[in-house]
């Protein structure tokens, strides 16, 4: 009885790591598709359809253009990065120093309240994964992130984060987000739009509804201020 048992467990346990293992490959293939091919859509964008749609009706849907990434302006690329990521650039897709920041902040906290993400986590969250906050998810998320560092040149994960990052209400890419804002092209903002742009990135929609917010403002003046001293893919 007790060795039928074990074989049980050791059957559900090899089932389970080939799972895992078929899980990666699938990852994997759609990471290099991406090099050279632009994903029209992601697992954030999708799931904020569908909450969408049950808000607003079937017919809802969202702002997205794709515009390649010579055609998003310089400043906005040196913001986003000044913001969210300022060692992107230089790293290998973890920025060690802001994770150990986080976990410091998690354990004062006691659960997952932040991830010290970089620009290249956040793409492998946006493209693949649930918005749900677990070590699980996080270690999933860092093999992802190896994947799209190894792959990808630093000019085609920055293009490709651009693309699809959250601006608002059904608002998605830089394309989109100019538009919305500003009534102009992602090729055309200025420092100032592209700084405010940036600021709004980690909350997005509540930012969208409270456009006046001091918060922002200081936001986007600090990122005006750090903008010149960052390095942008060529």
């Amino acid at each position: 009885m007790l060795k039928a048992i074990w074989r049980w467990l050791w059957r559900g346990l090899a089932v389970a790591l080939l799972g895992v293992l078929l899980l990666q490959v699938w990852f994997l293939l759609h990471v290099w598709w991406y090099v050279d091919h632009n994903p029209s859509t992601t697992a954030f964008m999708e799931r904020r359809l569908a909450e969408l749609q049950a808000k607003l009706g079937e017919d809802a849907e969202l702002k997205h253009k794709w515009v390649p990434y010579d055609q998003i302006s310089i400043h906005l690329k040196r913001a986003l990065i000044a913001a969210e990521d300022a060692k992107f650039p230089a790293h290998d897709g973890f920025d060690f120093e802001g994770i150990e920041k986080a976990l410091e902040k998690n354990e004062k906290k006691g659960r997952v309240v932040a991830g010290g993400s970089t620009i290249s986590q956040q793409l492998a969250k946006n493209l693949f994964l649930s918005g749900e906050r677990s070590y699980l998810r996080k270690a999933q998320e860092a093999v992802i992130t190896l994947m799209l560092e190894k792959m990808m040149t630093k000019r085609r994960i920055l293009e490709i984060y651009l693309n699809v990052i959250e601006w608002g209400e059904g608002v998605y890419g830089a394309e989109a987000a100019a538009r919305h804002y500003f009534h102009t092209s992602a090729a055309r903002l200025n420092p100032f739009q592209a700084a405010r742009l940036a600021a709004m990135v980690p909350r997005p929609r509540y930012f969208e509804k409270r456009p006046n917010s001091p918060y922002l403002a200081r936001q986007t003046a600090r990122i005006l201020a750090r903008m010149n001293q960052v390095t942008v893919p060529k």
